[in-house]
C-alpha cells in the first residue's frame, strides 16, 4: 500500500469533480391542507418552472405526487454540473421559490445524487 501526499490527494479530488455527469436533487415538499400541491401548481402557473428549465445546465425540473401521501410533492431537479446548480441557487428564481414555500408553510427534505462518468 502506498501513501499519497497531500498534493496528490488534492489532484485526485479535482479530477473526481470533473467526471460528474449530472447532479440529481430530490426535494420533498410537505405541508397541510393540499398546500404542497398548490405550491407546485403556482410554480407552474407563474412560469417559474419554465424559467428554471430554461436556465443553463438544467436537465430536468419536474413535480410528482406520491399516491400514498397527498400532503407531499416530490421535485426531481437535475443539473449538468455542480457549477450549474450553484448558478441556479444565485438566480432570482430562488427568492421566488423561497417566498412561495413560505406562503404555503412547506417543509423540505432534500436528497442529492451524483451521476459519474
Amino acid at each position: 500500500m502506498q501513501l499519497l501526499g497531500i498534493g496528490t490527494m488534492v489532484e485526485v479530488k479535482i479530477s473526481l469533480r470533473r467526471i460528474i455527469m449530472s447532479l440529481t436533487i430530490n426535494i420533498y415538499y410537505t405541508g397541510e391542507n393540499g398546500n404542497a400541491k398548490k405550491f407546485a401548481e403556482e410554480m407552474v402557473g407563474e412560469g417559474i418552472v419554465n424559467k428554471v428549465r430554461a436556465e443553463k445546465g438544467n436537465k430536468k425540473y419536474e413535480y410528482f405526487f406520491p399516491m400514498d401521501d397527498p400532503e407531499t410533492v416530490l421535485l426531481i431537479d437535475r443539473w449538468e454540473s455542480e457549477e450549474a446548480l450553484d448558478e441556479h441557487h444565485k438566480s432570482p428564481m430562488m427568492k421566488k421559490i423561497a417566498d412561495l414555500r413560505e406562503k404555503y408553510h412547506l417543509h423540505m427534505r432534500v436528497e442529492q445524487y451524483e451521476e459519474r462518468k
